[in-house]
């Protein structure tokens, strides 16, 4: 009889696809329920910067950057557990919730300006969140950098409605 601890194992796939998949989901559920019932009349109404893309954009580049952060997340549950996994995976779920809140914020609340709190904190989450993935997997790390790129985008986005209403 060994008294031996075995090794950590990494999250089998399927739990760990269905662990990845269902936050991002959640968040994404979450914000078209805040936004969709918001864009017209509320948002529409808004004065809003010549470079906002048309609502036609948001869509297809959100679905995209959703599917590209549970691919990450799903690499960081399969990898090694540890100390860095545990706080990469601890900053992906804060920063989806985040993700979450502002549509809630900014969409739920009709407030840019509680909006632009939120968007701000999520930077700063993704960018902690994409540091942790890259101690664990460069690939998910890697991954996050669209992510971080289109949310900087929607706070210059943010900043110019709170600005101009």
């Amino acid at each position: 009889m060994s008294l031996e601890t075995p090794a950590p194992r990494s999250m089998g796939k399927v739990y760990a696809a269905f662990a990845a998949v269902t936050p991002v989901a959640a968040a994404a559920v979450i914000g078209n329920f805040a936004t969709l019932p918001n864009i017209a009349p509320w948002y529409e109404g808004l004065v809003k910067p010549p470079f906002n893309p048309p609502n036609g954009v948001f869509g297809p580049v959100w679905t995209l950057l959703y599917v590209l952060m549970a691919w990450a997340f799903y690499r960081i549950l399969r990898a090694h557990p540890g100390a860095p996994r545990r706080r990469g995976i601890t900053l992906f779920l804060v920063q989806i919730t985040l993700n979450a809140a502002w549509s809630a914020a900014f969409f739920g609340l009709h407030s840019p300006s509680a909006g632009l709190v939120v968007i701000l904190l999520l930077v700063g989450t993704i960018v902690a969140a994409i540091r942790a993935f890259l101690a664990v997997d460069r690939i998910a790390g890697g991954a996050l950098v669209p992510y971080l790129g289109w949310v900087s985008f929607a706070t210059v986005l943010n900043v110019s409605i709170w600005w101009l209403n």
